[in-house]
């Protein structure tokens, strides 16, 4: 039986390729993708969402969550991504509808409705869960797993201490960290292992349409606003979702994780302890990945979604 996943996303480039990831996999079954802004304001990540669904012939729904962090003014990424957020992809206009709900209580009522079943994956600041937190605290004995792209252990891609997604929103970062469940922290350290390098990218030259209308153009601009340009950019969300489907695929450290929403210089930093005593422990860091084994399981996936495309 497909494990269920509700996406929570703010697409962004490597998001669109982790959904791909996730609707090309027989191994999950995507119940949902919520969307925040992040990479780009709300309204971008959320059309965005809905053209991938299209684009890729998803079904599940799409629901619009916070356009901006808890306390602070909303910061973007769209000098890395883009201005609408794709790069250098232009899809079609959306056609299928936006849920009704907002993404809060869509979390909320679809994890009620099936506790222990679903993998919640949140690749985007994290603003909805901490608001979701907030709402139905029940929500961390429902989950089956949580995974986030997010944090470090030792680098910054924003600020010299602290990556994207958790400096854009520290505050809800840190009420997500101290809920009582155990947070897979899928940060950079892991995701620069990821890298979309000139042999993995001949792997997808033969997908049609997948590649020439989305692949390459994401790619190409990702690769050229990105630092390590000549190792290939790294395509951060999909580990997050492949660590869903295959945990095998990563080493992994318990740890104690806790977000600095002080410091002048370091806000948004995940201060990883792996000494920290076991009933400290509120996190599972992966810190090494098998990379032949991780893109063998992108490009498979990208073949079923090839083959799938709607006309």
């Amino acid at each position: 039986m497909a494990k269920k996943i509700l996406i929570d996303c703010d697409p962004g480039i490597d998001d669109a390729l982790a959904l791909g990831l996730a609707h090309g996999s027989p191994e999950l079954d995507v119940v949902g993708v919520t969307t925040v802004g992040g990479n780009v304001e709300l309204a971008h990540t959320t059309d965005n969402a809905l053209r991938l669904r299209d684009f890729y012939g998803m079904d599940a729904p799409v629901a619009r969550g916070a356009g901006r962090p808890l306390v602070r003014e909303p910061r973007t990424a769209g000098e890395v991504h883009g201005n609408s957020g794709l790069g250098g992809a232009v899809l079609p206009e959306p056609k299928s509808a936006l849920s009704e709900q907002h993404a809060v209580d869509f979390i909320i009522d679809t994890l009620a409705a099936s506790p222990g079943e679903i993998s919640l994956t949140a690749v985007g600041p994290l603003t909805n869960i901490a608001l979701a937190l907030r709402k139905e605290p029940r929500l961390t004995e429902w989950v089956k797993e949580f995974v986030i792209m997010g944090g470090s252990y030792t680098r910054g891609n924003t600020n010299p201490a602290a990556e994207f997604n958790i400096v854009a929103d520290p505050e809800a970062a840190a009420v997500v960290f101290n809920a009582p469940w155990r947070t897979v922290m899928i940060g950079l350290d892991l995701t620069h292992q990821a890298r979309a390098t000139a042999d993995v990218r001949s792997g997808f030259a033969d997908l049609g349409r997948l590649d020439a209308e989305l692949l390459t153009p994401c790619l190409d601009f990702y690769g050229s606003h990105v630092s390590y340009q000549e190792e290939g950019p790294a395509i951060h969300d999909a580990c997050a979702v492949a660590y869903v489907i295959d945990p095998g695929l990563f080493e992994a450290v318990p740890a104690r994780v806790d977000v600095e929403t002080q410091g002048r210089f370091t806000s948004g930093m995940t201060v990883t302890d792996f000494a920290a005593p076991a009933d400290r422990h509120n996190a599972i860091v992966p810190t090494a990945l098998d990379t032949e084994r991780f893109w063998k399981l992108v490009t498979d996936a990208y073949r079923n979604v090839a083959a799938g495309l709607p006309d």
